[in-house]
C-alpha cells in the first residue's frame, strides 16, 4: 500500500480522498491555491503545499508545480479526483515518468476514451450499441452533407474532444446544417483546442444513464449498476439517483453487461463510468466513457455498500477485485442534490461570497459531502458547487421524502443558492412519478407542473 498520496484537486473531492486515505493508513498531501488557503482539505491533510495563485491555470492546472509538490513531499502516488487534470493523459504519463503511481486508468486508456469518435469506434467494434452517425470526424462540408442524408434529421454535431455542452449543435433541417457546423467547429476550437466534430442521430426525450465500473490490473471488470443523470441544466447534472426509476432488473443486467464489455475492450483499470442514452423504447446507446471518479459517486456507494474511492486506491496499489457480479445488487435507493452558489431567480448567475451561516441536516440516511463552513468564502474563480446532499431510503419514495426533509432543515446565509430550486424539482408530480428526461428542467422552467395533493410533500 502507498505511504503518501498527493491529491491533485481541491474542495469536497480532495476532502473525500483524504478521508479514504486516512482509513487506509495513508498520509496525504493537499495542494491549494492562494484563494483556497482556508479550505477544509488544506486543514485536514497531513501536509499542504501552495501551488500558485487563485487562477486555476496557475495552480490546479499547473503541472510543473504539482509534480514538484509531489516529489518534494515524498508522495508515491497521485489521486486526481474529478475535473481539472483527472482526464489528462499527458498528466498521467508525466506522473509515471517521475515514478508516481497514477490512481486511475492508464494514459493510453484516458487518451482513447477522451477522443469521442475513437471511443465510439472501439465500443462499436466491441458490440456495444452506439448512436447512428459518423465513424470519425467530419472531413469537410461535402462529407457533412453526405452524413446528414445517411443519418437523417434531427441530428447532432458534437466536438470530438468536447464535453459540458460546448461545441454541440442540434440540427433540425438542411437549412441549419452548414451554419450549425461552422458554429460548432468554432466553439470546439476555442474551448478544446481542436475544431474536429462528428455527427450522430439526435434522440428526442432521452434519459442519461451511466454505469459505474471497476477494473483491476488482472483483467477483472465489474459494474455497480446505474445512476440516473437526466436532470441537467445546460448539460450540467443537478440531481442524480441510483437506481434509475426507468431501468428494470433485466435492462440493468443488459446495460451492465454492455458496459463491462466496453471496458474490457480497452483493458480498463480503476474506476470509470460508461454513459448511455436511453430512448423512450428503452433502447440504449453508448454516449461516452468517463475515465475518473464521478461527482455523483456517493449514491452508488450508499446503494451498493462500497467505498469507491478506497477501491480506486487499492486497485492502483495492485489489489485484485474481490467482487462477484452476481453478488452485486442494489439494496436501497439514493438521491444526490448538488448545492451551488448561484441565483435561480437570476438565470442561475454565480453567487460567490462569504457563508455567514450554515446548518446542515443529519440523521438516518443523510450524507453531506462538502468543504465549506461558517465563515468560508466561496471564490469566484472556481465551480459554484459547494456541497452535495445525499439521501438514502429503502425505496425511492422514502429517499425522496427524506431528501425533502433534509432540504427543509438546511440553512445557508450570505450567498444565493439553489436549495429552493431542488425542493421545487422534487415536489413536482412528474419527478415523483419518475417520468422525466434530459429536457425536464427546461420544461419545468417554461411551465411548472401543479403540485397536486401529495400528503408527504413539504
Amino acid at each position: 500500500m502507498f505511504k503518501k498520496v498527493l491529491i491533485a484537486n481541491r474542495g469536497e473531492i480532495a476532502l473525500r480522498v483524504i478521508r479514504a486515505c486516512r482509513e487506509l493508513g495513508i498520509r496525504t498531501v493537499a495542494i491549494y491555491s492562494e484563494a483556497d488557503r482556508g479550505s477544509l482539505h488544506v486543514k485536514y491533510a497531513d501536509e499542504a503545499v501552495c501551488v500558485g495563485p487563485a487562477a486555476s491555470q496557475s495552480s490546479y492546472l499547473h503541472i510543473p508545480n504539482i509534480i514538484s509538490a509531489a516529489v518534494l513531499s515524498g508522495a508515491d502516488a497521485i489521486h486526481p479526483g474529478y475535473g481539472y487534470l483527472a482526464e489528462r493523459a499527458d498528466f498521467a504519463e508525466i506522473c509515471e515518468d517521475y515514478g508516481l503511481v497514477w490512481i486511475g486508468p492508464t494514459a493510453a486508456q484516458i487518451e482513447k476514451m477522451g477522443d469521442k469518435s475513437q471511443a465510439k469506434a472501439i465500443m462499436k467494434a466491441a458490440g456495444v450499441p452506439v448512436i447512428p452517425g459518423s465513424d470519425g470526424p467530419v472531413a469537410n462540408e461535402d462529407h457533412l452533407a453526405a452524413l446528414a442524408k445517411q443519418v437523417g434529421y434531427p441530428l447532432m454535431i458534437k466536438a470530438v474532444a468536447g464535453g459540458g455542452g460546448k461545441g454541440m449543435r442540434i440540427i433540425h433541417s438542411e437549412d441549419e446544417l452548414l451554419k450549425g457546423y461552422r458554429l460548432a467547429r468554432a466553439e470546439a476550437g476555442a474551448a478544446f483546442g481542436s475544431d474536429q466534430v462528428y455527427v450522430e442521430k439526435y434522440i428526442a426525450n432521452p434519459r442519461h444513464i451511466e454505469i459505474q465500473l471497476l477494473g483491476d490490473q488482472y483483467g477483472n471488470v465489474v459494474h455497480f449498476g446505474e445512476r440516473e443523470c437526466s436532470l441537467q441544466r445546460r448539460h450540467q447534472k443537478i440531481i442524480e439517483e441510483c437506481p434509475s426509476p426507468a431501468v428494470t432488473p433485466a435492462l440493468r443486467k443488459e446495460m451492465g453487461r454492455a458496459a463491462v464489455k466496453g471496458a474490457k475492450a480497452v483493458k480498463y483499470i480503476n474506476a470509470g463510468t460508461i454513459e448511455f442514452l436511453l430512448d423512450e423504447n428503452r433502447n440504449f446507446y453508448f454516449l461516452e466513457m468517463n475515465t475518473r471518479i464521478q461527482v455523483e459517486h456517493p449514491v452508488t456507494e450508499m446503494v451498493y455498500g462500497i467505498d469507491l474511492v478506497k477501491a480506486q486506491i487499492q486497485i492502483a496499489a495492485g489489489a485484485e477485485l474481490e467482487y462477484n457480479q452476481k453478488g452485486i445488487v442494489p439494496s436501497a435507493h439514493a438521491i444526490e442534490c448538488r448545492l451551488n452558489a448561484e441565483d435561480p431567480e437570476n438565470d442561475f448567475m454565480p453567487s460567490p461570497g462569504v457563508i455567514t451561516k450554515i446548518h446542515v441536516p443529519g440523521g438516518h440516511g443523510i450524507r453531506w459531502d462538502s468543504h465549506v463552513y461558517q465563515g468560508y468564502e466561496i471564490s469566484p474563480y472556481y465551480d459554484s458547487m459547494f456541497g452535495k446532499l445525499i439521501a438514502w431510503g429503502g425505496d425511492r419514495d422514502e429517499a425522496v421524502d427524506r431528501m425533502l426533509g433534509a432540504l427543509a432543515e438546511i440553512e445557508i446565509e450570505g450567498i444565493k443558492h439553489n436549495v429552493g430550486f431542488h425542493k421545487r424539482v422534487l415536489n413536482d408530480l412528474r419527478f415523483r412519478a419518475g417520468d422525466y428526461s434530459t429536457h425536464f428542467l427546461e420544461q419545468l422552467a417554461r411551465k411548472p407542473e401543479p403540485l397536486g395533493k401529495l400528503s408527504n410533500i413539504r
